[in-house]
Formats: C-alpha cells, sequence, structure tokens
C-alpha cells in the first residue's frame, strides 16, 4: 500500500469536533499501536484560523488579528482527507510524540510550541492556502 499521510502532508479532518480543519501530519503510524491498533496519525491543525488584515490597521490590531489557535490530536486515518500540499515542519517533529498525550501540562507546552511556530510561518507568508478557512 502506498504511504499517503508522510509528516508534513496536509490533511482535513473528517469526523469528530475539529471536523473540516486543516491539519499537518507530524507523527504517522501505519501499523497501529498496543493502545490503539489501527493505524493512525499526530496531527497539528488550525482550531481559529487569522483574520484578514488591511494596510489602514495599526500594528497592535494587527498582531491580534494574526493570531492561530493551534490544536494536537491522534486521528485514525479513516477520518483524514489527504490534500495535495505539504508543509516544512522539521521544528514540529520534536514538539510533538506519543508520550505529549498522557500529561496534560506536556499537551500545554507543545500546543504553545506549536503555536509559536505556525503564527511566525503566517506572518513570513509561508503556505497561504493552509491559513485560509474551507469554504462553506
Amino acid at each position: 500500500m502506498v504511504k499517503v499521510y508522510k509528516p508534513g502532508k496536509v490533511a482535513i479532518v473528517l469526523q469528530g469536533r475539529q471536523a473540516g480543519k486543516k491539519v499537518v501530519v507530524i507523527k504517522q503510524l501505519d501499523e497501529g499501536t498496543k493502545d490503539r491498533p489501527y493505524p493512525h496519525a499526530i496531527v497539528a491543525g488550525i482550531e481559529r484560523c487569522p483574520r484578514k488584515v488591511t494596510r489602514r490597521m495599526g500594528q497592535k490590531k494587527l498582531a491580534t488579528r494574526s493570531k492561530v489557535k493551534p490544536f494536537i490530536k491522534v486521528v485514525n486515518y479513516s477520518h483524514l482527507f489527504p490534500t495535495r500540499y505539504q508543509l516544512e515542519l522539521e521544528s514540529l517533529k520534536g514538539s510533538v510524540s506519543a508520550e505529549t498525550f498522557k500529561e496534560p501540562s506536556q499537551r500545554e507546552d507543545s500546543k504553545k510550541a506549536i503555536k509559536k511556530q505556525l503564527e511566525e510561518r503566517y506572518t513570513t507568508g509561508k503556505n497561504r492556502w493552509f491559513f485560509t478557512p474551507l469554504r462553506f
């Protein structure tokens, strides 16, 4: 079988609370684990996209509108829809692992690290499509 969900692949969540949200695969587990005996992936996504900014806005308003609210999740492959897009995320790989989900404080720390990386990527103007909401 062809590996579709490689690290860096952008996908869309189809089921659950974050249905319709864009995510990027951080780690894929094709064979599953003892806890989760099905193929799944550790993903990081955007719960709330940055808002539209214009030239007339001041620096303070620009900063608040450029914020991103991320989430991290373990998602079954059958609940993901792959896209053609890739995201380079060498820095995100180390921030999230399987042990991150056991302790809430670790989860919060990794969310903060992901938020910082995604906001930096947004302000530099890379991967524009990833930071736009899906059409209804």
